[in-house]
Parts: C-alpha cells; sequence; structure tokens
C-alpha cells in the first residue's frame, strides 16, 4: 500500500497557517477497526481520565507513549504515511513523542479550552516548539459534537502565557481574545479517516459534546530530532522511530479487534 507524499502547496499551507487537513488519509476500514477496538479496549478505558473544563464539564481521554506493542494504535503512529507526511511537514526527523484518545461522549462530554500544546509541552522540558501533532477523525467531527476548532495562523505569535482553566491548562483568555480579533476563526469539520496535522502553538479548543453523535480522534504527537526534551514517562526524549508499512492498520487492526473481543 503506497501514499502519495504531500505536494510543495501543502507544506507551504501548514507553515502558513499552521496546520492541513488531508482528506480521507485513511480509509473506512480502517477507521472503523481503529474505532471498534477502541471501544472494546478495557484495558485502554481504564486508563481514561478526565481533566475538568472551565465550566466543571469533564473532557476524558487516555494517553500514553507506549511505543512497543504490536497493536492498531502504534500500527497508524508509525505508518510510513503519517511520520513521512510529519518529517516533511516539519523538516527534519520525527520520533513519537505520545498518542491519545480524545472521548467525547454524547450530550456530556466537556470542552478543551483555548490553549496551545506547548502551553504543556515546554513545562515538560521542550526546548523549542518544533512539535506537532496530527488528529485523525474516528467519527464524524462537526460543531455540534464538539469539533475542534483552530485560530488560522496563530502559531506565528510565539507560546502564549498559560495558567488553570478547570484542571486543563489554557492560553491567558485576554491573549486569546485579542487574537480572535484578528485571525480567522475556523471550525474543523472532518469525515473519518480525515488527519488533520497542526503545529503545537497553532492556538485550539473544542466546544462541549451538545449532539447524540459520540467524537472519538486518535492524536498521534510527535517531535523532531533535534529538539531537546526531558525524558518523563509518557513525554520521551529522542528515540529512533521505527516506521511500519501502511498495510499492517489493518493486519494489526484485525488481530487487535480479535484480541480485546476475547477479552
Amino acid at each position: 500500500m503506497s501514499f502519495a507524499p504531500l505536494t510543495a502547496e501543502q507544506v507551504h499551507r501548514f507553515k502558513e497557517d499552521g496546520y492541513l487537513f488531508v482528506p480521507e488519509f485513511y480509509d473506512a476500514e480502517e477507521m472503523e477497526l481503529l474505532l471498534q477496538v477502541a471501544k472494546a479496549d478495557m484495558e485502554k478505558t481504564e486508563d481514561v481520565r478526565g481533566p475538568v473544563d472551565a465550566a466543571g464539564r469533564v473532557s476524558k481521554l487516555w494517553l500514553t507513549s507506549d511505543t512497543d506493542r504490536d497493536d492498531v494504535y502504534n500500527a497508524v503512529c508509525h505508518g510510513h504515511r503519517l511520520v513521512d507526511a510529519m518529517a516533511r511537514l516539519m523538516d527534519d526527523e520525527v520520533y513519537l513523542y505520545h498518542y491519545k484518545m480524545m472521548v467525547k461522549e454524547t450530550r456530556v462530554g466537556g470542552a478543551w479550552e483555548w490553549h496551545q500544546d506547548y502551553g504543556y509541552w515546554y513545562n515538560n522540558g521542550c526546548l523549542y516548539p518544533d512539535m506537532a501533532s496530527c488528529m485523525i477523525a474516528v467519527d464524524r467531527a462537526y460543531r455540534d459534537n464538539g469539533c475542534l476548532q483552530v485560530l488560522r495562523g496563530s502559531h506565528k505569535l510565539g507560546r502564549l502565557e498559560h495558567g488553570k482553566s478547570g484542571t486543563q491548562t489554557g492560553a491567558d483568555p485576554e491573549r486569546v481574545e485579542l487574537a480572535k480579533k484578528h485571525l480567522e476563526h475556523v471550525y474543523c469539520e472532518m469525515e473519518p479517516g480525515t488527519a488533520l496535522f497542526f503545529h503545537a502553538n497553532l492556538l485550539h479548543a473544542s466546544a462541549p459534546n451538545q449532539s447524540p453523535d459520540p467524537r472519538w480522534a486518535l492524536i498521534c504527537c510527535y517531535n523532531t530530532k533535534h529538539n531537546p526534551c526531558d525524558d518523563k514517562p509518557g513525554h520521551p526524549s529522542y528515540r529512533p522511530l521505527a516506521k511500519w508499512d501502511d498495510s499492517r492498520v489493518k493486519k494489526l487492526g484485525r488481530k487487535h479487534l480479535e484480541q480485546v473481543q476475547a477479552g
């Protein structure tokens, strides 16, 4: 299985806007396998935690840097199509910093306050903001079920001050409001299989899920080889990332599904 590399125009858009949509980056079978595994995976379910937003609503996710398992999550994170695309966007070799599943439940899934990922990762000892993530829509994401929102070009603002908002870390509200006056506010509505690449300094948020539809998304986060950081659980320093053939998403997805269904 092979995928066309990102074009020069796509790379340019990422550098200008701080994010890039790639529709149909994964196919329907890959996303269905990933969704079924994630919902049946009791080991990961036990790791779900719930940071609280400013209104007291719970925003659920699980996060791990476990990269040594032959499972569907690692098949995605190690896959050539994703790793090669991220390396091209970041102009450097990349390695997996961590990955996480966002679990936004129907009607009750909480918000994520406006923030930059580097607002968190700066405090993990990452020297530069030369990091990025790829959000993969496992479910359809739209306004009512709390799709990601971004401020186009906000990665050029540099790191903003961050503080506690609920039990989350949020960007300085006054600075965010100022940015909103000058930068385009984009709602990232996505079909399953769409990939959204975004820079670590891009301001982003999501509203609570007000719909009858859940919103699950896998987010794979990468650091660049040249960017030193403290080696902490869940947030490792550089280690070479083995790239896997993309056919392993389906192969390991089917195997992983059999395992979680068998208990």
